[in-house]
């Protein structure tokens, strides 16, 4: 791990800054309140994985789950990432984000058009998911993240399924949020020219969920489908 920065904004809550997640541009965007990181990984469902194969580096999207202070991302065993995780007992360096897009910042200038953003960034080393109660767990998690209380709706995996998929968890330890919100910042002598300027903001919307044609007799949207 990367050694400590200093920061005057610290909350009692929140994780210790270090060297790798201070951002040099923009510091006072940053933030380490874990209730704000839970609350933008809790949101989001998909993550880009970073590592480094054969000298290069790697990053995949993937879906992945929260339980307390730990990440869990699953995939095939044969997956590179998750093969490496599992053959290395020092696990394997990552670095794991996640970026809402909240907004358009549409500026009188070109140069300081932007978009208003919450993201995390996780340093870390991933390890393999052995314990199968954990295991077990984490794949409920990774189901219920996507639709909460899915899992219960839903076949278990079965030991093929199981033999067939790795799970590696990362822990929340070496962590930051980032966020811009707020509208145009342009300059001063822009302001006159005729040229629309504002924030057009960007939100998730769930569609009419379409039933798959070989359902069961009988089988009805359930209603935490129906909630969203």
């Amino acid at each position: 791990m990367q050694g400590t920065a200093q920061t005057p904004s610290q909350p009692d809550t929140g994780y210790t800054p270090t060297d790798r997640t201070v951002p040099t541009r923009s510091p006072d965007r940053a933030s380490y309140d874990k209730d704000l990181v839970h609350a933008i990984l809790d949101e989001a469902y998909v993550c880009h994985l970073g590592f480094v194969r054969d000298g290069a580096p790697v990053v995949l999207p993937t879906l992945y789950a929260r339980i307390d202070e730990r990440l869990y991302v699953h995939g095939s065993t044969g997956s590179r990432p998750l093969r490496a995780a599992g053959q290395a007992d020092s696990g394997l360096p990552v670095c794991l984000t996640v970026t809402h897009v909240d907004g358009l910042v549409l500026a009188r200038s070109a140069f300081h058009h932007s978009i208003n953003y919450r993201s995390v960034v996780v340093h870390g080393v991933a390890h393999d998911v052995t314990d199968p109660e954990e295991k077990r767990q984490a794949l409920d998690a990774l189901v219920d993240h996507v639709v909460p209380g899915r899992s219960a709706d839903s076949r278990p995996a079965n030991k093929k399924e199981l033999a067939a998929t790795a799970v590696i968890r990362l822990d929340l330890d070496e962590v930051s949020a980032k966020l811009r919100t707020g509208g145009v910042n342009d300059e001063p002598e822009d302001l006159a020219l005729p040229h629309w300027a504002g924030v057009v903001p960007v939100r998730p919307t769930y569609g009419t969920p379409v039933s798959d044609p070989g359902l069961a007799p009988g089988t009805e949207l359930p209603g935490y489908l129906a909630a969203l």
